[in-house]
């Protein structure tokens, strides 16, 4: 996710906007300000004759906020696209993007996602106020404070969720089995999410979950697997339930402590007859000979699948529970002037041995489901399965 290269704007507004939109008609010629340009027949006159008007007529001219009709201009062309990866990040938001993948930010503690049109919960992250309000993976989000979700993207949905410490937000939520929406109102917190836990069972079996796969979790896990390999854990149950992902070079260096070195982690598939790229482990394999079984459900995503994935390909890990979310694009973040950015799709991630895991998800060979009463009183046959399942492997 490194940048790539930084485009320079420059002096009066007209030259400004015309340079963000690769052209320059508003002054009768055309202006070269990227690699990639449109063709030289696409004729951006109607920008400029629109901007005019709205500057001759619009009643009420201290509306006219430039550097907002410019970032809304760039969303408006990107939205065209119809992929819900795809967006313009303002400063603010570009900031709020870092805060996240570093593990720590102000809100209830949801990753939230577009799937099939509608805004819905991926996962609650643990421990946070969503959690406790017994938010689940898969819960549709109608609306925010009124707000109908309709047609509204990630960055706008989570602008009106987050907020300061203490303060409330009403959600309009709907889940598979109730009878109508239910709207659940929650209190703001500051969230600091954790990378993982440990948990030494009986039979020599070690408990490992992952969170999410933040700029800590690498560090993390090396601790936790110098503790696995101090105990007396010979097996593991490695749970990705409601991991809904994060840096791909924080799952690629965990599926190293469980892979022989250069096993293929992942591959980045860019479409037309551009070649696959490769991603592959670096060791330091000291679980290879534990046995290993993996925890998904439809709130493990994106670099979780990655993971669960390759060690299913690579070593045959059995998956039980449930289907991942399917979240398996590949985006870039580029940086752009004055702190805004824009993360882009530029691939689709493969399992090892070929399988797309975008939108479909990873099928689990050992289904298990998880029911409101299970929930309702502490239960977890989805863990119980993996026990059961793992001592039975040698």
């Amino acid at each position: 996710m490194s940048p790539k290269r930084k485009i320079i704007f420059s002096v009066s507004l007209l030259f400004l906007l015309g340079m963000v939109f690769f052209a320059g008609f508003y002054f009768g010629g055309y202006k070269k300000v990227c690699e990639v340009c449109p063709p030289s027949d696409i004729d951006f006159s109607l920008f400029w004759e629109s901007w005019k008007v709205l500057q001759e007529k619009f009643v009420d001219k201290t509306k006219f906020d430039v550097q907002k009709m410019i970032y809304g201009a760039i969303s408006g062309m990107i939205e065209s696209l119809g992929d819900p990866y795809t967006v313009f990040l303002t400063p603010q938001d570009s900031k709020k993007f870092s805060e996240d993948v570093r593990g720590s930010f102000g809100g209830i503690g949801i990753e939230i996602d577009i799937k099939g049109g509608q805004l819905m919960v991926v996962s609650p992250l643990e421990g946070t106020p969503a959690q406790k309000a017994g938010f689940k993976a898969g819960d549709s989000i109608l609306a925010i404070n009124g707000t109908s979700t309709a047609g509204m993207d990630v960055n706008e949905a989570v602008k009106l969720i987050r907020g300061d410490k203490g303060t409330e937000v009403t959600l309009t939520m709907d889940r598979e089995g109730w009878d109508s929406p239910k709207d659940i109102k929650i209190i703001r917190d500051i969230i600091t999410v954790p990378s993982l836990k440990l948990e030494f069972k009986d039979d020599g079996i070690c408990y490992l979950r992952l969170y999410q796969f933040s700029e800590q979790a690498s560090f993390d896990f090396s601790g936790a697997a110098n503790d696995i390999l101090n105990s007396q854990c010979q097996r593991i149950v490695l749970d990705l339930r409601d991991n809904p992902g994060g840096y791909l070079e924080v799952s690629k260096d965990i599926a190293g402590w469980f892979l022989e070195r250069n096993k293929v982690v992942v591959l980045e598939h860019f479409g037309g007859d551009k070649e696959d790229k490769q991603y592959r482990s670096l060791g330091p394999s000291v679980f290879l000979e534990y046995p290993v079984v993996v925890l998904i459900n439809s709130g493990s995503a994106s670099a979780s699948e990655i993971l669960a994935g390759a060690l299913r390909d690579n070593r045959g890990v059995l998956l039980i529970g449930e289907k991942s979310f399917g979240k398996g694009s590949v985006q870039e973040m580029e940086e752009l002037q004055g702190g805004s950015s824009l993360k882009i799709t530029v691939a689709k991630w493969l399992t090892p041995k070929g399988e797309s895991i975008s939108d479909e998800g990873l099928e689990p060979d050992i289904k298990v489901e998880m029911t409101e009463e299970d929930y309702a009183n502490d239960r977890d046959p989805q863990l119980d399965k993996a026990i059961e399942v793992i001592k039975g492997i040698r």
